[in-house]
C-alpha cells in the first residue's frame, strides 16, 4: 500500500465522501502510485483550477465536471484524453484515486500551494490554454505544459 513521505498510511479506497475539485486552487503533486505500487515523485507537477477550467503542467488542460462521485478532467488542449478520479480530503491535501482508460489504477496526493488574491482566470486559444491562479500560471500547448511562479 502506498505510503506518503510524511508517514501517513493511505488506504487505496476512499475513507470519506468524494468531493468536487475546489473552485479556485493551485496544487503540487506530492506523489503518485500506479497499480498499488509505491508512492513516488520524479518531477514537479502542478495543477491549477479556476471555476471549471484546469491546466496541468504535464501538458493537458480543459474543463472539469463532477457527477456527485467522480471528477472528470476533459482534456481540450495538449495531451488527448479524459481523466476520471475520486477526490477525498486528507487534512489540507486532496487524495485522488482513479482508473485509466487502459484499466490501470492510480493514487495521487495533491498538496495545496499558497494562493494570493491576485487575478485568476482561464484563457484558451487555437492551440494553447493558459490558467492563472494568483501568482501561479500553467501554459499548455500541443507540445508541452509549463508552470511559472510569478
Amino acid at each position: 500500500m502506498p505510503e506518503p513521505a510524511d508517514g501517513r498510511h493511505l488506504d487505496p479506497t476512499p475513507n470519506g465522501p468524494a468531493v468536487p475539485v475546489p473552485e479556485r486552487g493551485a496544487w503540487l503533486r506530492h506523489g503518485i502510485s500506479r497499480n498499488g505500487g509505491p508512492l513516488v515523485e520524479d518531477r514537479v507537477v502542478v495543477w491549477l483550477q479556476t471555476g471549471p477550467h484546469f491546466a496541468d503542467s504535464r501538458g493537458f488542460a480543459g474543463r472539469t465536471t463532477f457527477d456527485g462521485t467522480q471528477v472528470r478532467f476533459h482534456h481540450l488542449t495538449g495531451e488527448p484524453g479524459e481523466d476520471i478520479g475520486t477526490f477525498t480530503p486528507e487534512g489540507a491535501d486532496l487524495v485522488e484515486r482513479g482508473t485509466n482508460t487502459d484499466g490501470s489504477t492510480f493514487l495521487e496526493i495533491w498538496k495545496p500551494l499558497p494562493v494570493d488574491d491576485l487575478e485568476s482566470g482561464s484563457w484558451p486559444g487555437p492551440d494553447y490554454h493558459v490558467v492563472r491562479v494568483g501568482g501561479h500560471l500553467v501554459h499548455v500547448d500541443s507540445r508541452s505544459g509549463t508552470y511559472w511562479r510569478m
